[in-house]
């Protein structure tokens, strides 16, 4: 890295946290945030960043990582401000936890692919000070069920409780089809949920093993039934229908019309 470089990071932090301070001390609506006022939107603020991530537009990725950044920086301001951390704590505190947990650039260990440096990752974890008690004790509670499902899987699989040969996952996938089928027939509703969860669980497993993120691909899947959806609700509009006034077999016609438009896509 060139000074200038290192330079023009500093400054910008440096004016950054500068003009927080200045919120802080002046702005009616800055200066009474606490941590429980601003966590909602540090969670919208995350979900938009992840948002404009699926949506690869990297302008907004840009303004995404600045509005999520502020919440850091004002979390870290109101932690100063109590007595019990600042921006240098925090920053601090996570190039030791780095440096920690990557022997292999900073000490004497050796790998030799990305899963292994994550394996290690799992169990460094769990020689921290204030680190995780037990693998799976990383895991945030809040996370969305099907993100926390990936989670729950990567983890375990990083101390050797995964497949042998990822193609025996199918086996499973099928195997939970057939007891939700089995479910359904018998009218369980309190068993029928359980199976589905099952079945679910066994397909984020899947996505898993064959290197695709489930949540990404389930939300690229929604924004292509949006699209082709609204052109279903739009061409009934240019008919002079409402959509619920299309028969199945017209929608079905117009949903062919989206998928040759390659809408959503």
């Amino acid at each position: 890295m060139t000074e200038d470089i290192r330079n023009r990071r500093l400054h910008a932090l440096e004016r950054l946290l500068d003009v927080v301070d200045t919120l802080r001390e002046r702005c009616p609506w800055n200066s009474v945030q606490t941590n429980e006022s601003l966590r909602p939107n540090t969670i919208e603020e995350a979900m938009e960043l992840a948002d404009a991530l699926l949506g690869s537009d990297k302008r907004k990725i840009e303004k995404e990582l600045g509005d999520v950044l502020l919440h850091v920086v004002l979390y870290a301001r109101i932690g100063e401000e109590k007595g019990d951390y600042d921006i240098a704590s925090v920053c601090d505190a996570l190039r030791e936890k780095l440096i920690f947990r990557h022997p292999h650039i900073y000490g004497n260990d050796h790998v030799t692919d990305a899963n292994e440096v994550l394996d290690h990752w799992e169990l460094l974890k769990m020689k921290e000070k204030d680190g995780n008690k037990t693998v799976l004790g990383g895991v945030p509670a809040a996370l969305p069920s099907l993100i926390k499902a990936e989670r729950i899987q990567e983890k375990a699989a990083h101390v050797g409780f995964d497949w042998d040969k990822k193609e025996d996952v199918w086996e499973k996938v099928r195997e939970e089809m057939a007891e939700v089928e089995a479910e359904l027939k018998s009218g369980n509703a309190v068993n029928t949920e359980k199976e589905f969860g099952d079945l679910l669980f066994a397909v984020v497993n899947a996505a898993r093993l064959y290197g695709v993120r489930p949540d990404n691909a389930l939300e690229k899947t929604n924004r292509k039934f949006i699209a082709r959806f609204n052109h279903i609700e739009r061409r009934a509009k240019e008919q002079g229908h409402h959509i619920n006034e299309l028969t199945l077999a017209q929608m079905d016609a117009l949903w062919d019309e989206a998928k040759q438009m390659k809408l959503g896509e």
